[in-house]
């Protein structure tokens, strides 16, 4: 899990968007020094508008990167999402990145890859995805949601589903899904599970690899103000080596955490 090390803040004119749910858009930005410098599991810190009001960047994954552009997947959920979401084409916003560290895809201590994602948890799979059909890794997409409305797969390959009613896919959870793929399609396998996804769901994962000593990293989501470990808003509870608790800035040492610094 590598820190981003080039950050840039610039201006980026928005160059498309696109409708993928009833409350997710994907915005493609055109900024040539963050796409040159992102690494799947990275975010950026987005002023949703000039105005004095909304104050606060917003920070979203990169979704995926492009000839000198990034996509970010944007759920509406307040005034300043949806502000983003609603931003027609040729809109410039102020777009500070890659921040964070990235997912460890190099490690060797893998031979199989399952991407494990909730919801808007997904944001991030896409990039990692496209990184590891690269180092030749094989991959499999496993979302879950309550119901197949909750299931944003959209431009992911190999992909099994999950819902909680059963509209779609596996009937169950997105962790039973996953016990079910190590089972059959990873059996005799070295895997490594990489997730995103709301914050009860990836503590269960996290217990459920730590029990298995399967290899598992986190991206976790907070309210990240400055990105770069000023406005403390993004304190977080992690194990250290010696698990015990101690408070974090997610923003420095995260998003992405090795899963057994979630457990407990």
């Amino acid at each position: 899990m590598l820190q981003s090390s080039t950050i840039a803040d610039v201006r980026a004119k928005i160059t498309e968007t696109r409708t993928i749910g009833a409350d997710v858009t994907v915005l493609t930005l055109e900024c040539p020094e963050i796409a040159a410098a992102a690494k799947p599991g990275n975010f950026v810190n987005i002023k949703v508008s000039d105005a004095s009001q909304p104050l606060l960047r917003r920070p979203f994954c990169i979704h995926n990167v492009g000839n000198g552009t990034i996509d970010v997947m944007v759920k509406s959920v307040g005034k300043g999402t949806t502000l983003l979401c609603d931003a027609a084409c040729g809109t410039s916003v102020m777009v500070l990145g890659p921040l964070g560290n990235s997912f460890g895809t190099g490690t060797g201590d893998f031979d199989t890859a399952m991407l494990v994602s909730g919801g808007i948890g997904t944001a991030p799979m896409l990039f990692l995805e496209r990184k590891l059909a690269a180092q030749g890794i094989p991959f499999i997409n496993l979302v879950g949601g309550r119901t197949r409305t909750d299931l944003l797969t959209r431009g992911l390959s190999n992909c099994s589903t999950s819902t909680d009613d059963g509209s779609e896919g596996f009937h169950g959870n997105v962790i039973e899904l996953l016990k079910h793929h190590l089972e059959t399609t990873a059996a005799g396998r070295r895997p490594k599970v990489f997730a995103c996804g709301p914050n009860p769901m990836l503590k269960a994962l996290a217990k459920f690899c730590a029990n298995r000593s399967i290899p598992c990293e986190l991206s976790l989501e907070s309210v990240m103000g400055c990105g770069v470990g000023i406005c403390y808003g993004c304190m977080v509870e992690l194990n250290n080596a010696d698990g015990v608790k101690e408070s974090v800035l997610l923003c420095k040492e995260g998003p992405v955490i090795d899963g057994r610094r979630f457990t407990n």
